[in-house]
């Protein structure tokens, strides 16, 4: 079946509250097996060649210290509460019938590939659905720097960032009644404006390389084949 998509290799941002519990912590296996269905049913679907960068914000987030700890050794526990994620959402994808390889940033040889660029893009050319977890494998990273580094590296045509919101709003749409969703946005205007799209590293490689990013509302995955055809959902910043 021909692919008639505007964007045929894509990398998806799923942040790790998607997987929690209700207020998006711990750890939901329901979740996991709803967004594995609905990735499958788009990618059977489209044929898309998909890569997926999981954070680990559910089980643990690096940033969020009460006391004074390491911020090395706390950042090294966010890239392996990805991990776990990676893991989950790879036994829901292949249970579910899709072919899949989970690469890891540093080497966990027991659980994961290491990352190797080629070997990923291999991976891709062969059907198979990546997942790509620790982030970047270095601490002081967030796994938006990690997805802004492997969309560019295995050559993808844009990134779909998962969001609770519809897109990206003029400011957080669940405190003001009067926030405005921008439907396109130039790198430069969500500089200028410090609208919430990535953090400044992850902005930076995407406007470099000139690397378009689509901001949707978690609840619109279904309707990921209209994104990757061209349909203009969420924001668009390019």
């Amino acid at each position: 079946m021909g692919r008639k998509l505007k964007y045929k290799r894509v990398l998806l941002k799923l942040t790790g509250e998607l997987f929690g519990e209700n207020g998006g912590k711990g750890i939901n296996f329901a979740s996991y097996e709803s967004i594995a269905s609905q990735l499958i049913n788009i990618w059977k679907k489209t044929q898309v060649d998909l890569a997926i960068v999981v954070g680990g914000g559910n089980i643990f987030r690096g940033r969020e210290r009460s006391i004074q700890v390491d911020q090395a050794t706390a950042d090294y526990m966010g890239m392996l509460a990805t991990v776990i994620n990676g893991m989950a959402l790879q036994e829901a994808l292949e249970r579910l019938g899709a072919p899949t390889r989970m690469m890891t940033a540093f080497e966990i040889k027991s659980v994961a590939e290491p990352y190797i660029r080629r070997r990923a893009i291999r991976h891709m050319e062969k059907g198979r659905i990546v997942i790509f977890t620790a982030g970047t494998g270095s601490p002081f990273f967030t796994t938006d720097s990690g997805a802004a580094l492997r969309a560019i590296e295995i050559n993808c045509d844009v990134i779909l960032k998962a969001s609770g919101v519809d897109g990206v709003y003029s400011s957080d749409p669940n405190k003001d009644a009067k926030a405005k969703m921008y439907k396109n946005l130039t790198y430069q205007e969500a500089l200028e404006k410090h609208l919430d799209v990535m953090d400044a590293t992850a902005f930076a490689l995407c406007q470099k390389h000139k690397m378009p990013i689509i901001v949707f509302n978690i609840k619109n995955l279904g309707k990921l084949d209209k994104i990757l055809k061209g349909e203009k959902i969420g924001t668009l910043v390019s």
